[in-house]
């Protein structure tokens, strides 16, 4: 729906644009129109690398994120082998009591693995957030040089 408004608003100046006589350009309005579209191509070219260090972020935090799971899941594995190992080395009259702490061991190490995990995702998340906030404020800068350079050509036609 938004998409559909701005194409409607933008078609809108679009034709009071071309409807519009064009004054006789002049010298200073065309060093202004000069000046407008430099200063908007490199307020684009900010935003393009603006936008990609951002997407170069969000994808090493993701593959961080999959490394500490990936640690964090060997580990926990590893404290399973070890406690069951235990359990099979046990006498016959200590089994039980031996399967009962390889039960603990395996929870916790369960439980120590999940809050890595979870740790992870998090650090995962706080990136892309910032990622779209770095993009946002970069969309923003050029929204204002376009205006700020509209706004110049403007003024250079009432000198």
């Amino acid at each position: 729906m938004n998409k559909l408004l701005a194409t409607l608003i933008s078609g809108l100046f679009a034709t009071a644009a071309f409807a519009q006589t064009t004054a006789p350009a002049t010298p200073a309005v065309a060093k202004a129109e000069a000046k407008a579209d430099k200063d908007v191509a490199k307020a684009k070219a900010d935003e393009a690398k603006t936008a990609a260090k951002a997407d170069e972020k969000v994808s090493k935090a993701d593959a961080k994120a999959a490394e500490k799971k990936a640690d964090a899941k060997a580990d926990a594995d590893e404290k399973k082998h070890k406690a069951m190992h235990k359990v099979a080395k046990a006498d016959p009259e200590d089994k039980v009591k031996a399967e009962a702490k390889a039960d603990k061991a395996m929870a916790k190490a369960d439980e120590k693995a999940d809050k890595k995990m979870v740790k992870a995702d998090e650090k995962a998340d706080k990136a892309k957030v910032d990622a779209k906030a770095d993009k946002a404020e970069a969309k923003a800068e050029t929204t204002a040089a376009k205006a700020k350079a509209a706004a110049d050509v403007k003024a250079s036609t009432t000198k």
